[in-house]
């Protein structure tokens, strides 16, 4: 049908260019979150565009939901303002037949987004987790960078050396802050190799000064050395097995109902319904007065979409703290409104107004 090629067609336009500005935009966020994660020593500097890629996949089903939601607005808007809208009515197309050809173009972004939230959401978090566990598990000395003081991953030691060769088995000038249960020691030394034996790599410091310190007042005691062993990665410095709850998969969460869990699996079957949702509101907030401004109806959009997902954060928060119930959060926010939008579709569709229904309902009693 004409009808319904015609919106396709420029919905496909229109979905494609916002998809691509949106994309832009949230790479270079992510670009620079993660540079700056990777300067702070919590992401591997190697592996900057691997945790931007995992990152940017986990923002895809919110891109596609605003992508979608702004192309259909932009599109009926359009519609509107010139005058197009006024001959498909004319020539008998009410406001709710826009429905069946919106749905047939975003069902498969739809599809799209419920399969990114709810599988691809957690492998991409439990990627990005697995990268920054085992860059954080990293030995001592490869945390260390050429003339900065670096903290050890058990933070009790503070390091600082020049590295001398690129394998990082070398350095000099050597600096070495070790705080125990009863006793700090400062170590310094012109030089030092890393030795592996058995599981635990040492450092073997040459020609160098101990200084211990007593926490319990018994005093100070400096020594001497020419050669001096300490031990720098511990094999059981490891990250708890217990996984965050958006790193799981949204089969697990459902095993293991925990307040936690089921507000993850809130938020994630949250986005698979605010697309349906924001179908229809697309369809109800795209009406155009054309003697009033163009981008009125768009900034009522974005800000109807900004607080649509504030309250789906907000009720992850509710249901993670027993706050708030998981089906009375799904019924209320998604189910109220989805039924606010079919209300005011129908309201437009057939010209409802408050003022004849008020004086309708005022003259039934007599």
């Amino acid at each position: 049908m004409l009808f319904h090629s015609t919106i396709r067609k420029e919905l496909a336009r229109s979905f494609g260019a916002s998809l691509v500005v949106l994309v832009t935009i949230v790479m270079t966020m992510t670009l620079i979150r993660t540079l700056s994660l990777a300067s702070r020593g919590s992401v591997n500097p190697e592996e900057v565009m691997m945790v931007m890629g995992y990152t940017v996949l986990g923002y895809l089903p919110t891109i596609l939901t605003l992508s979608l939601f702004i192309s259909i607005v932009g599109t009926l808007s359009r519609m509107y303002r010139d005058s197009e809208m006024v001959i498909w009515f004319s020539a008998g197309r009410g406001l709710s037949s826009l429905v069946r050809p919106l749905f047939g173009f975003s069902w498969p972004v739809l599809l799209v987004i419920a399969l990114l939230a709810l599988v691809i959401w957690p492998w991409a978090n439990q990627q990005t987790q697995e990268l920054k566990d085992r860059y954080g598990r990293r030995g001592d000395l490869e945390r260390v960078a050429p003339g900065q003081f670096q903290e050890s991953a058990s933070g009790r030691r503070v390091f600082f050396l020049d590295k001398d060769t690129p394998d990082n088995k070398s350095g000099r000038n050597i600096f070495i802050s070790t705080l125990e249960k009863d006793k700090e020691t400062v170590t310094s030394a012109r030089s030092g190799r890393v030795e592996t034996i058995g599981d635990d790599q040492f450092l073997l410091l040459s020609n160098g000064q101990r200084l211990e310190n007593s926490l319990r007042g018994e005093g100070l005691r400096i020594s001497e050395f020419e050669q001096h062993g300490t031990r720098v990665r511990e094999n059981n410095l490891i990250v708890g097995d217990e996984s965050p709850a958006k790193a799981r998969s949204t089969l697990a969460l459902v095993v293991d109902p925990t307040p936690a869990n089921k507000g993850e699996l809130a938020w994630r079957l949250g986005l698979a319904l605010a697309g349906v949702n924001f179908v229809l509101l697309a369809v109800t907030v795209s009406s155009v007065n054309p003697r009033v401004g163009r981008s009125g109806n768009l900034v009522f959009a974005l800000f109807a979409f900004v607080v649509y997902f504030n309250l789906l954060n907000l009720g992850q928060n509710w249901i993670s703290r027993e706050r708030a119930g998981f089906l009375a959060f799904l019924l209320i926010v998604h189910g109220g409104t989805f039924a606010a939008a079919s209300l005011w579709l129908a309201k437009q569709h057939n010209n409802w107004t408050v003022g004849p229904l008020l004086r309708r309902a005022r003259r039934q009693p007599a």
